[in-house]
């Protein structure tokens, strides 16, 4: 290859004033150690995406910028979650580059897995996913938690690779094709699986925060699950209508029991019985109504059209 292809790597950012003066610099070092190797062209940049922080990270990225060309950044005109931060640096430089490689500001992710992520699209993977080789520095309950939530999607139907988070490389031709994907309830992860393409990963350990406070607490976890699930199957849908029908079924079974019961004079007034059958009707009919709330809102949010998205500012003086 004579022309050696064009990298942007893309990071979300979200109240990360106390990590970017730590991590900026060793992103800065990567790209150049890439283009010393000639793995990548020298207009490679790393693209800071501002997820509407309300500290001095906008200010920070600007002032990147102007020390070094290699740095570039966009501002969202709000806070809109790390998905659509995320989507919103790929989809903005995915005309300028052959390849990006998404990776998070605190500094857990290995930045030396670049290496290796451009060594498999040099033999024609267009996706790498990073993937963490263990989970020794979570905790337990971390630990449990993140295990049971790839299980459980996997469990679901979604398309997930194990271990893997937002850390991968994904080729310019891949994003052209995902940027018709039109949904507004994003979870990625799940989602550049279904465009296809030749594929591979490449393992890692990852570390402990730099600086600062993780921005992923157990309920945006949660709610990171459920989008996950909601968006890439139907398969809670199917379960309820599986299990509506056993309740049915043994419902019929009782109402038979019952008849029978009343025509040979066996019947015992029971509150305590009455009492557990209708909680336990009573609860799956709310469980079922709630799952299907779920997906009735997604629908609702997703007839509206919304943008995923609005960019307010960009460091690059030719503004898009």
């Amino acid at each position: 290859m004579l022309n050696k292809p064009i990298c942007y790597i893309v990071i979300p950012c979200f109240n990360e004033a106390d990590v970017l003066p730590i991590s900026a610099p060793l992103f800065l070092n990567k790209i150049n150690e890439l283009i010393h190797l000639k793995k990548i062209d020298d207009k490679s940049r790393i693209l800071f995406v501002n997820d509407g922080s309300n500290d001095e990270t906008w200010s920070m990225i600007e002032k990147y910028a102007v020390k070094d060309e290699h740095f570039e950044g966009i501002c969202l005109s709000r806070n809109r979650g790390h998905q659509n931060a995320l989507l919103a640096g790929l989809l903005e430089v995915k005309e300028c580059c052959d390849f990006t490689i998404s990776i998070d500001c605190d500094g857990q992710d290995d930045i030396n897995a670049m290496n290796e992520m451009i060594d498999e699209y040099y033999k024609g993977s267009e996706i790498v996913y990073g993937v963490r080789d263990s989970r020794k520095t979570d905790t337990f309950f971390k630990r449990f938690s993140a295990e049971s939530f790839y299980k459980l999607l996997n469990i679901m139907g979604a398309e997930v690779v194990y271990n893997h988070a937002d850390y991968r490389l994904v080729s310019s031709k891949v994003l052209k094709e995902f940027s018709n994907f039109k949904e507004v309830n994003l979870f990625l992860r799940g989602m550049l699986p279904l465009v296809g393409f030749k594929s591979s990963s490449v393992y890692y350990e990852r570390h402990s925060r730099l600086a600062g406070k993780s921005h992923y607490p157990l309920n945006k976890m949660i709610g990171l699950a459920l989008d996950g699930i909601t968006s890439l199957s139907v398969k809670p849908i199917r379960l309820i209508t599986s299990f509506g029908l056993l309740v049915a079924g043994l419902s019929f079974v009782g109402v038979i029991w019952s008849v029978v019961s009343f025509f040979t004079k066996e019947t015992i007034s029971g509150w305590a019985s009455m009492t557990s059958i209708l909680c336990f009707i009573s609860g799956v009919q709310l469980i079922c109504l709630g799952v299907i709330g779920e997906y009735i809102g997604k629908i609702y949010l997703e007839t509206k059209e919304r943008p995923r998205y609005i960019i307010s500012k960009r460091t690059n003086k030719n503004e898009k």
